[in-house]
């Protein structure tokens, strides 16, 4: 994965357009502003736009409006564009936006859904067959709308075919974060990171935000501790059979309950978590890929390679050039 804006292999900066929507709080819009507006470099890593449907936006409380750069046809040239929110979950983007929006991602830039922005995404069908996060407050209501969205309820971000969703509010800033990091490399962003006052990477996932101190049922409960038994040992070959004994439940009635409870299969949760915790060691440690593999929980190196090339089309190697926080 080169990342390919360090002012030294690039002339002109990447063109971030940040969609002003009407009513969108002032805290969502200035989160993208924040981050790709730091001048770190000279010239800028970034030129950052404001594009809006109409000249004046009022957002949230009616009290603060901003004059945007231009319209959408700001988008047309854009190589990262980003909705950093959406006030009226009822109401759809416009024709004219969602076009625009999926004209862009056709034509290569990186589409991004901060918070409730993936609303906008998904109406305007990009994430249809995806995978993306959003605010926990809003999962009922999202399956709801968008059943064809594999909404992963943990992730403070996520990133499918450059369409990029995050969680609420704050772990918006985490995937502004992780934008830098990806385009621009691990140097750059522990830069704007330390300039920002932020860390360039935070572990984690909503869920340790989510209020429900009471489970559901004593098998929801049993589930949890199950996830967390899983992730402990990802080395381990876990069985259908033999996680459906651990929660006392048919085979039948427990895939069902963790289909419900994660919105993936078993073999697809473990997968998952495999990578992530692979990504976590190619990113913080100098282990060789070989290790990496084996305590990600992969039998071969062949195997973590060729999965790991799947999901995000780049190798392990590259990755970690990309990625490592040691640079």
């Amino acid at each position: 994965m080169a990342s390919y804006c360090s002012s030294q292999q690039r002339s002109t900066p990447i063109r971030v357009v940040v969609v002003a929507p009407e009513g969108v709080s002032a805290f969502h819009l200035s989160v993208p502003l924040m981050i790709f507006d730091v001048h770190a470099d000279d010239p800028p890593l970034f030129q950052l736009r404001i594009a809006a449907e109409r000249r004046g936006v009022t957002l949230s409380g009616g009290q603060v409006a901003v004059t945007p750069h231009g319209g959408l046809e700001l988008l047309d040239q854009a190589e990262v564009v980003i909705i950093p929110g959406w006030a009226n979950l009822d109401h759809p983007p416009s024709a004219a936006l969602s076009a625009t929006l999926v004209a862009a991602h056709q034509r290569g830039a990186h589409v991004v859904g901060l918070c409730y922005g993936a609303y906008a995404l998904a109406y305007a069908g990009l994430l249809d067959g995806h995978a993306a996060s959003t605010h926990w407050l809003a999962e009922a209501d999202f399956h709801a709308r968008f059943p064809a969205v594999t909404l992963d309820m943990n992730a403070l971000y996520v990133d499918e075919d450059r369409i990029v969703t995050s969680a609420g509010t704050g772990a918006a800033l985490d995937c502004c974060m992780y934008l830098v990091r990806k385009l621009c490399g691990a140097r750059e962003a522990n830069r704007i990171a330390r300039m920002m006052v932020l860390p360039p990477h935070r572990e984690g996932g909503q869920s340790q935000y989510i209020d429900q101190p009471v489970p559901a049922s004593p098998q929801d409960a049993l589930l949890s501790r199950l996830l967390d038994y899983m992730r402990e040992d990802l080395q381990r070959d876990h069985s259908l059979d033999e996680l459906a004994e651990r929660v006392a439940m048919s085979r039948r009635s427990f895939t069902r309950r963790f289909l419900k409870a994660t919105g993936m299969t078993v073999g697809g949760w473990l997968d998952a978590e495999r990578l992530r915790r692979a990504k976590d060691l190619l990113e913080s440690t100098s282990l060789s890929i070989d290790q990496v593999a084996e305590r990600s929980g992969y039998r071969t190196a062949v195997s973590f390679r060729q999965s790991f090339n799947r999901a995000f089309q780049v190798s392990p190697r590259e990755w970690r050039r990309a990625f490592a926080l040691t640079e």
